[in-house]
């Protein structure tokens, strides 16, 4: 997916997970999890972000991919779904989706905003 971000988006993205990292330091803690595992097996952050979402994950879906791995994975996405404070994350993607998930996934693992603006195709 691509997206085209400014600095305006990112920053006020960033201040949002800042909150969510303060305000919910468990909910932040196992969502850290989740995209690090991501990037551990190589999955696209669009379809991390379509799972939290419950949106279809289409092109985004790993192939390839043992099922035991993807049954983990899911098992994993769900623990941070019935996480008590997930509408607190699932309001932030819903709000800051037009920076994508990508972005939104490198900015939970700590890059600065001014690295990610304009045009990507982070998967």
């Amino acid at each position: 997916m691509i997206t085209l971000s400014n600095i305006t988006e990112l920053t006020e993205t960033n201040e949002a997970i800042k909150k969510v990292k303060r305000d919910y330091p468990s909910l932040f803690e196992k969502l850290a999890e989740v995209v690090n595992l991501t990037r551990a097996f190589q999955f696209q952050f669009q379809y991390m972000g379509s799972l939290i979402m419950n949106e279809d994950p289409g092109q985004s879906a790993p192939n390839f991919v043992y099922g035991s791995v993807l049954r983990l994975y899911k098992k994993e996405v769900q623990k941070l779904k019935d996480h008590e404070d997930a509408q607190a994350l699932q309001q932030i993607f819903s709000e800051c989706k037009h920076t994508g998930y990508a972005k939104i996934s490198l900015l939970i693992l700590g890059k600065k905003p001014e690295t990610l603006v304009g045009a990507s195709s982070i998967k």
